[in-house]
């Protein structure tokens, strides 16, 4: 199961709102790159496929794709602000690594 936090589903909502987005779900993915080996990727997405993970969490559609939801199983998604700027985070137990800025994650 993927859950997402109440802040990060407000966060969601506000911007599919702005967008004309509110009919799509956003789509998880993990993508190789990055110095640690893979990174995150998350957009909004009307089409899914007879493989993908579908969940719904705090009223938002999220879809997976078979190789992701490997790596993402049991993760939960936050928005944080900070002085550093501000975006979604990943908490996933399933990380063995990262790199020092955070932005690729390894497993």
């Amino acid at each position: 199961m993927i859950s997402i936090t109440d802040r990060a589903a407000a966060k969601v909502k506000e911007i599919a709102e702005a967008e004309d987005l509110t009919s799509q779900g956003l789509r998880l993915r993990v993508v190789g790159g990055g110095c640690a080996g893979f990174t995150y990727d998350l957009y909004f997405e009307d089409q899914t496929t007879d493989m993908d993970e579908e969940f719904e969490s705090k009223g938002v559609k999220l879809f997976v794709d078979p190789l992701s939801f490997q790596y993402l199983e049991d993760t939960e998604i936050d928005y944080v602000e900070g002085v550093h700027g501000s975006g979604f985070k990943f908490n996933n137990p399933n990380v063995t690594g990262s790199c020092g800025c955070g932005s690729s994650v390894k497993f």
